[in-house]
């Protein structure tokens, strides 16, 4: 089972695979998403890195979250299931 881990505070200029370029220098990304609007296909401002190795991806929690990008402070934290609506 992957590491996911969630990323808030991102700028909204920022692409998926920019967000997998930051977060690559702490172990393997098996995938890197920005979550966008349905409307307007505009970043919402967050989205989901999955590492494929669980070290890595503490690893990468602990070292990215606190820290800045794009003049926004990061938020990273273990992503949490989804709740039923």
């Amino acid at each position: 089972m992957a590491y996911r881990l969630f990323v808030g505070g991102l700028p909204f200029s920022t692409t998926s695979e920019e967000l997998e370029e930051l977060f690559a220098a702490h172990g393997t990304v098996a995938s890197a998403r920005v979550i966008t609007d349905r409307e307007t296909q505009r970043s919402k401002g967050f989205g989901f890195v999955e590492f494929e190795n669980d070290d890595e991806g503490k690893a990468a929690e602990s070292a990215l979250n606190g820290s800045e990008l794009g003049g926004r402070t990061l938020t990273v934290n273990e992503a949490r299931p989804r709740e039923e609506r």
